[in-house]
């Protein structure tokens, strides 16, 4: 126990909550910074390659609405060539990623840091898009894209005729025996509707 007479010096905290909290706004605010600043340089390469590329997408049909061309804002902006593939900027803020997403996951189909190579390479994709769509309105079946083959249809065969003669009495054999049964079922309705008159005619006799 502590005799009444000691004294407890309280502690100063050397530093207050307030400024740890501010210190730690500041960083936030200076990350937050360098996070804009990045994007902000990726919008601005991605837009150049936008307008390099302005006359490839203005000869594309009218009438192909697949093709997004524009560019996404975000976290990581994209210029979207479609709804598959797009390009991104690498993380050294210089290098051109042409990216496409497919069934066994994202593949790169160009990287450079070279904004010409990579313009080409989204020119060829067109392209092979616009083609592969004029060969199926045109009905053919082979893709144009290669590994793919068109698979070979074998035409049906022809059914087995049956004998003429066979043919001919199986149906007048048939007919006759819907005419049968056309009969019983006309005399059948017929003794339901007069069997009272046909009572009443053998109790007067």
């Amino acid at each position: 126990m502590t005799d009444a007479g000691d004294k407890i010096t309280p502690i100063e905290p050397s530093r207050k909550l307030a400024d740890a909290v501010r210190d730690v706004k500041n960083a936030f605010a200076d990350r937050d910074d360098v996070v804009v600043d990045m994007r902000e340089a990726h919008r601005m390469r991605l837009d150049l390659l936008a307008s390099e590329l302005a006359p490839v997408f203005a000869d594309v049909p009218a009438d192909m609405d697949s093709f997004d061309f524009a560019v996404s804002s975000g976290l990581q902006p994209r210029l979207w060539i479609d709804a598959v593939s797009h390009v991104a900027m690498g993380r050294d803020r210089r290098t051109y990623r042409f990216l496409r997403d497919t069934r066994v996951g994202r593949v790169v189909l160009a990287e450079s840091t070279e904004m010409k190579a990579v313009a080409d390479a989204v020119m060829r994709y067109v392209a092979e898009r616009v083609v592969e769509r004029q060969r199926m309105m045109e009905g053919s079946v082979e893709s144009a894209v290669r590994g793919l083959h068109r698979p070979v249809v074998q035409e049906a065969e022809p059914p087995i005729r049956s004998e003429s003669g066979r043919n001919g009495w199986t149906t007048f054999f048939a007919g006759l025996g819907l005419i049968a049964a056309g009969a019983l079922v006309g005399l059948a309705v017929s003794l339901a509707l007069f069997w009272d008159r046909i009572m009443q005619m053998k109790i007067s006799f």
